[in-house]
């Protein structure tokens, strides 16, 4: 009878499922750039005992192109979430930046691999160690850009 007075079905909140975990990890890489990404530790069993100094990730310009990223991520998730949930799919670029730039991390003279390292036995020892907060970032990362191809290719 009067089919205009119907209101349009609702879409199901399952089909803006990928572009809110878009949304998540995007807001997770975020805060990984500002934990723990590398340090330099120092231990002598002779005093039983280290001290440790910390990289954040935000400390060095890697962590800030991260955190850019990841940002970009974030309104990429927002506005599939907002609008069409396939425009999540864009969070893909700078996921993989974001992937390019955490290896960069690892391997330019900024990162960790220029640190100073040397072993004395037990008496001192000095080294790079890698944080949690890298690993977590780049989990983050691959997440982001995992998701993003599958609001792309999944059909809701």
């Amino acid at each position: 009878m009067a089919d205009y007075l119907q209101p349009a079905p609702a879409k199901p909140a399952a089909h803006r499922g990928y572009a809110l975990a878009v949304v998540v990890a995007g807001a997770l890489l975020v805060f990984c750039a500002v934990l723990p990404w590398a340090g330099l530790e120092v231990r002598s069993e002779l005093i039983g005992g280290g001290l440790a100094n910390e990289i954040r990730g935000i400390d060095d310009t890697f962590g800030v192109y991260t955190l850019v990223a990841g940002l970009a991520a974030l309104g990429c998730g927002i506005a599939g979430l907002l609008t069409r949930p396939r425009l999540a799919a864009l969070a893909a670029v700078p996921g993989v930046a974001a992937v390019a730039v955490l290896v960069l991390f690892m391997t330019d003279g900024s990162g960790v691999r220029d640190r100073l390292s040397f072993d004395l036995g037990q008496v001192l020892s000095v080294g790079p160690v890698i944080k949690f907060g890298w690993f977590a970032a780049m989990g983050c990362a691959v997440a982001v850009v995992v998701l993003s191809v599958l609001a792309l290719v999944r059909r809701p």
